[in-house]
């Protein structure tokens, strides 16, 4: 098993979403996030007190599944991710040592 962590722009999540949920994965997580990523324009980007920087909401995906899928994961997001940008967002795939399901 691996996860997939996929950090993107905000304006980009529902395309990504719908690209996954299209090719059968089910299990996504989606969360706001503050970071780094070079904004698209200035409405995008904020300035963190707590950080003492300019930051931009991003939305970090996160799904396990089979290895022998990652590379399926890792095309869609590359995809359906992108904003014209050169550095639109970031893909990691971890190993997942162990997964236990948890029984009603």
């Amino acid at each position: 098993m691996k996860e997939i962590k996929a950090f993107i722009h905000r304006n980009r999540i529902t395309d990504v979403i719908h690209a996954l949920k299209a090719a059968g994965f089910r299990n996504l997580s989606i969360v706001d996030v503050k970071g780094m990523l070079n904004a698209l324009d200035n409405k995008e980007q904020n300035y963190s007190v707590e950080l003492g920087s300019a930051v931009i909401t991003e939305m970090k995906l996160e799904l396990v599944c089979e290895a022998a899928r990652v590379d399926d994961v890792v095309q869609l997001i590359q995809q359906h991710a992108r904003t014209g940008q050169p550095d639109a967002g970031w893909i990691y795939v971890t190993d997942i040592g162990q997964s236990i399901r948890i029984d009603g």
